[in-house]
């Protein structure tokens, strides 16, 4: 079998990676991380950067309050979609604050306000927990303009990996329920959509490409979902009607052929669909901008895609 390109400062950080193992992601190793703060000089993603408004507030979820963080470009409010983001990290890691930098450039870069979600991680909070707060959450802002100062017009769901499933289910949710205001774009990075059958790319991809197969199993069964089920696998439910939607995969991810046949399913049912995959690199790239300083030109080229479906609508 070819050896895949895999490009010059995605090797480095996979040689750093494989030089430096971290611990299984079990249930006790995960509260152990649980609220650690990552000294900035240790991230893998760059700073927030600059931003006009940064607010944290709390909104009444169905387990509990629901932590919530804006990140606004322009301390200027107008009326105008927002962007209603939720991170990546296998249902079980991940948080507001590890995705911090990554909310704040899509803030910069579409010139629109994000709401980042803190949702209920598993293994504490097995499925179906994170889906239902992440409806509940996207439902909540829709009708929450007032309280960020701001005229609602629209959502963008967008989120990476275990977000990115989390952005699907909560569309197709709204779609056949709607908000108080409408999904006009759904923008997922590298997404989770079918955990009901194996892929290829999972099989090229299972070790040492960053996400291994060991890492997915586990995070798998701390979340407890069932693998048939759409609010699960968002592969599975009928796409007719959904919003715009651009999907972002990565060429040496085990989840790239998933990503793609999403891509492929919703635009034979209609939707219109923009695809992109980016090559020689890996699984999470949208968060290792600093580690992998290619991944800005990635980010960069993906959402000026997003601003161009905007523009066009």
């Amino acid at each position: 079998m070819t050896e895949p390109f895999v490009r010059p400062d995605v090797r480095v950080f996979l040689d750093m990676m494989a030089a430096n193992p971290r611990p299984a992601f079990t249930a006790e190793f995960l509260a152990s991380i649980r609220g650690m703060v990552m000294p900035p000089e240790m991230s893998a993603d760059e700073p927030v950067g600059e931003l006009g408004e940064i607010l944290d507030l709390a909104m009444p979820g169905p387990g509990g309050d629901i932590a919530l963080r804006l990140f606004a470009p322009r301390a200027e409010r107008k009326a105008g979609p927002v962007v209603v983001f939720y991170h990546g990290g296998g249902y079980a890691a991940g948080s507001i604050d590890s995705h911090a930098g990554l909310a704040g450039e899509i803030a910069r870069q579409l010139d629109l306000p994000v709401v980042s979600v803190e949702y209920r991680l598993a293994p504490e909070n097995p499925w179906p927990a994170a889906p239902d707060d992440g409806e509940a959450a996207a439902r909540w802002i829709a009708a929450s303009g007032a309280t960020f100062g701001r005229d609602i017009t629209g959502l963008i769901l967008c989120g990476d990996s275990a977000g990115g499933n989390l952005a699907i289910v909560t569309t197709l949710a709204l779609r056949d329920a709607p908000a108080a205001v409408p999904v006009i774009l759904q923008l997922t990075f590298y997404p989770a959509v079918d955990h009901s059958r194996d892929y290829p790319s999972a099989e090229a991809f299972a070790e040492g490409y960053g996400l291994d197969a060991a890492d997915m199993r586990m995070f798998d069964r701390h979340y407890a979902a069932d693998p048939t089920d759409h609010r699960n696998s968002p592969l599975l439910a009928d796409q007719q009607g959904m919003p715009p939607t651009l999907v972002v995969t990565a060429g040496l991810d085990p989840l790239r052929d998933e990503g793609r046949a999403y891509a492929a399913k919703t635009a034979l049912a209609g939707v219109p669909t923009v695809f992109h995959e980016a090559v020689g690199t890996i699984h999470g790239f949208a968060g290792y901008r600093r580690a992998i300083p290619s991944a800005q030109c990635d980010l960069d080229h993906v959402l000026r895609l997003a601003k161009a479906m905007l523009t066009a609508r």
